[in-house]
């Protein structure tokens, strides 16, 4: 199957949840769609499925026209953030539902259920009611009954939203070998990179109902072709400080001069944007070609087995990630630790003119 939107526009009343997007997703492709919330990704969804039409622009599968066709003639399947399962039937019959609806034989019915429970470690629920299971398994019930339509769309909205971090990271990882086992096109919403990367395939980064970026996920992740892509795709949001480069030289903030070196040498002289990850930045030096940035902490979250340090140098604000556990009082003086070679450049209009090496972000 294919499936194309050409210059897709949804308005609602003044509001314009979609902008003139032009997309194409092909059989058997993972496609993740990433935004910050109210980026547009539902809207979307909703639109592929058929819920919803645009208000202009056309939408193909198959080379047929099909934006006015209704959701039931279309073969779709849809996944929510919040799991919808039929109380009063068992975890068999809501899993069945869908193919019951459809009058396939009792046989199939019974075939695909079991083989579809068993891929999602259901099988030894089948005869209890939804009330009876964890909150992750009443969501593997719901992404279940998704499945066992073997549609041609697959449309799954931050379908892990609401489970603790444990179910997550255990549903993503069996997800992920569902999907290489599928020919349907699979497209799955998601607020946070790191899921996004996880689950790899192509990327479409959102924002306020427009496309930013499209591309295989590691490649927009390594390159983000515009600062707003390089703020979405990064949690914490990438650092920035604004700097110019004169005669071999890239003066940024205060006091904080980085020679042209490395991916950019080629720069010409001007105005720039300088920006570096969370987690490239560092409290303790771990390289001769360390630049210094002295700053003032604000702030110390510890999150897990991570602590994120927010600081300001010259009035800007900026986040350094650590491993472990780290304790660091407000309005002590620091200095943060950064590699040239870990900078992402960009214009004064936002364009990307000089991103690291794969390599360089890797070490």
């Amino acid at each position: 199957m294919s499936l194309s939107l050409q210059e897709v526009t949804k308005t609602v009343g003044r509001e314009t949840h979609i902008n003139t997007v032009s997309l194409s997703f092909e059989s058997g492709s993972r496609n993740i769609l990433l935004g910050r919330t109210l980026a547009g990704k539902t809207s979307l969804l909703r639109l592929m499925a058929g819920l919803d039409r645009p208000t202009f622009g056309r939408i193909m599968a198959n080379g047929k026209d099909v934006t006015g066709e209704s959701v039931r003639k279309r073969s779709v399947a849809m996944v929510y953030q919040q799991f919808i399962n039929y109380p009063s039937l068992t975890v068999f019959n809501n899993i069945a539902s869908p193919l019951k609806l459809a009058r396939v034989e009792k046989s199939e019915i019974d075939r695909r259920v079991r083989r579809t429970a068993e891929m999602l470690h259901l099988d030894r629920f089948l005869d209890r009611l939804p009330a009876e299971l964890s909150g992750g398994q009443q969501q593997r019930v719901a992404i279940a009954r998704a499945l066992v339509k073997e549609t041609d769309l697959l449309l799954l909205d931050e379908p892990l939203v609401n489970l603790d971090y444990k179910l997550r990271e255990e549903l993503r990882e069996e997800l992920q070998d569902i999907f290489e086992t599928r020919k349907s096109i699979v497209v799955y919403t998601t607020t946070e990179p790191t899921e996004a990367l996880m689950l790899g395939g192509n990327i479409v980064v959102m924002d306020e109902g427009r496309v930013l970026q499209t591309g295989p996920t590691p490649e927009v992740y390594h390159h983000p072709a515009t600062t707003k892509v390089a703020e979405v795709f990064s949690d914490p949001p990438i650092n920035f400080l604004s700097g110019t480069v004169r005669d071999g030289v890239a003066r940024m903030g205060r006091d904080i001069a980085i020679p042209l070196i490395h991916h950019m040498h080629s720069l010409k002289d001007g105005d720039y944007g300088f920006g570096v990850r969370s987690n490239h930045l560092f409290l303790n030096r771990r390289s001769s070609d360390d630049v210094e940035i002295p700053a003032t902490v604000e702030l110390t979250e510890i999150n897990g087995s991570e602590t994120f340090i927010h600081a300001t140098h010259d009035s800007v604000e900026l986040v350094i990630q650590e491993k472990g556990v780290r304790s660091v009082q407000s309005g002590v003086e620091i200095t943060i630790y950064v590699r040239p070679s870990r900078f992402f450049v960009y214009d004064k209009s936002g364009a990307l003119v000089a991103s690291p090496s794969v390599e360089d972000l890797k070490g």
